[in-house]
């Protein structure tokens, strides 16, 4: 599903996977980043659905 341009413009970006990752580690939730296709940026979202979760290694 394609996010709408109206929604992208209200969350907040990131330049780069870097300050995202940061944002995450301050905010204490378990997030992770992806790349909007609207407009390029970094964004996070808490959403697991049809997202390949790694395996922890043994």
């Amino acid at each position: 599903m394609r996010t709408r341009q109206s929604v992208c413009l209200k969350k907040a970006s990131y330049r780069s996977i870097e300050e995202a990752l940061f944002a995450i580690q301050r905010s204490g939730w378990d997030l992770r980043v992806y790349r909007c296709d609207r407009c390029r940026l970094i964004h996070l979202t808490s959403r697991t659905k049809g997202k390949r979760i790694p395996r922890p290694k043994d």
